[in-house]
């Protein structure tokens, strides 16, 4: 079994900043993608950024330049800085891992998703 626990969610004021944390455990022989995605109320969950296991990454257009996404690899960790926050960034943010099992499955796993709110 692999647990995936996020953190570092929470309420900010427009042009403020957050991190997100994601640490991926359990029976892990090795982690390919990393990512971040959100939804917002109404909305259908969306890219937010990922990153390969050679710390590629891919940003959504309305994060481009506000967004860093990046991982420590020895810690099955993944990160998301987000700074100028807008009140539209205001969403639910799931972390989202392709690992590979010690059995040789390659799973994709969910966070439980952590809540991130811009509002002045």
């Amino acid at each position: 079994q692999v647990q995936i626990v996020e953190s570092g969610g929470g309420l900010v004021q427009p042009g403020g900043s957050l991190g997100l944390s994601c640490v991926a455990s359990g029976s892990i022989f090795s982690i390919y993608a990393m990512g971040w995605y959100r939804q917002a109320p109404g909305k259908q969950r969306e890219l937010v950024a990922t990153i390969n296991s050679g710390s590629s990454t891919n940003y959504a257009d309305s994060v481009k330049g506000r967004f860093t996404i990046s991982r420590a690899n020895a810690l099955n960790t993944v990160y998301l800085q987000m700074n100028s926050l807008k009140p539209e960034d205001t969403a639910v943010y799931y972390c989202n891992t392709a690992v590979r099992l010690r059995d040789g499955r390659i799973i994709n796993y969910w966070g439980q998703g952590t809540q991130v709110a811009v509002s002045s």
